[in-house]
């Protein structure tokens, strides 16, 4: 096998096709997220108008059975963390039915509730009602939408590295490109493993991710150029080439290993995002169960008073 079979050329997939062919799908689910939280902000400003028309109150019929309906609604929402986690649920339909369901009970609940209080509480205890169930359905909303975002975006860098690894045979049966520089893949390796150990803990991961890893890519990426420089002189020599065809082969390979470092640094990027949102989903625990316990007070302060 000579170098030039080795070697990805200009249209071929190799380079282009993990660059950018991943992009518009991962553009248009972003585009369908902001899309929905544009209209969830539409829904919240129909209800905000509605209130302002003095149609009903907290105390009257109609305030006081749409608060009824919204609060089941909210405690229904603890049914979708029960069926992912307890055993003798997990027949009960498709998670993501019950997951389409929990986004509609968790927007739908508080709209109502909006509507019930008309946008503001009168007492102590529906203020801490009001403000914990803002807590809950503004971060549940707002993380459910990040977290959907970076997991899609880590899935597609993930697939796109490993394609683009095995084409190029740094992994997997194929023989690599780079055969002809054991230096550069020793140092693309050093590399891929420096960006997936595990550090001590969060704060220390984050600072070598912001601070660290941007010298760290730029000089290990520097290292495999100019070793990958170094031995197409050699090879050059060896087969005669003139000084077009060491130009081509030299510009195929910078473009490779550029691209290489690029899909890892973003691969290490999006898990990083994954990481911390999922300390997110651990934190928006608590904040449910006080709604429940204010939502109780609340109730029992009412009809008691």
């Amino acid at each position: 096998m000579t170098i030039s079979t080795l070697l990805p050329g200009r249209s071929s997939p190799v380079i282009s096709a993990t660059t950018s062919v991943a992009k518009p799908s991962a553009a248009r689910r972003l585009g369908e997220g902001w899309s929905s939280l544009l209209g969830l902000v539409v829904l919240i400003a129909a209800a905000w108008l509605i209130s302002q028309r003095n149609w009903f109150k907290a105390g009257d019929d109609v305030g006081y059975w749409l608060g009824v309906v919204g609060g089941v609604m909210m405690l229904l929402l603890l049914i979708y963390p029960l069926r992912k986690y307890v055993r003798g649920m997990h027949g009960w339909g498709p998670v993501k039915m019950w997951l389409w369901g929990h986004m509609v009970l968790g927007i739908g609940g508080p709209l109502l509730i909006l509507l019930h209080c008309g946008f503001h509480a009168r007492s102590l205890n529906a203020e801490a009602a009001l403000y914990s169930m803002l807590v809950v359905a503004g971060s549940g909303v707002i993380g459910r939408f990040l977290y959907v975002q970076v997991n899609r975006d880590l899935a597609v860098e993930r697939n796109a590295l490993r394609d683009f690894r095995l084409k190029l045979g740094l992994e997997g049966d194929r023989r690599s490109f780079l055969s002809f520089a054991p230096e550069v893949h020793k140092e693309l390796l050093a590399f891929d493993h420096d960006v997936v150990s595990p550090s001590a803990g969060a704060g220390a991961h984050w600072v070598r991710l912001l601070l660290v890893l941007p010298f760290r890519s730029w000089i290990s990426r520097e290292k495999a150029q100019r070793h990958a420089r170094a031995e197409l002189g050699r090879v050059a020599h060896a087969k005669g080439w003139d000084a077009q065809t060491l130009r081509r082969h030299r510009r195929r390979v910078r473009r490779a290993i550029r691209t290489h470092f690029v899909l890892m640094t973003r691969v290490a990027l999006f898990a990083a995002w994954e990481r911390l949102f999922a300390l997110w989903h651990v934190a928006h625990i608590p904040f449910v169960f006080l709604l429940v316990a204010a939502g109780v007070v609340h109730v029992v302060a009412v009809h008691a008073y």
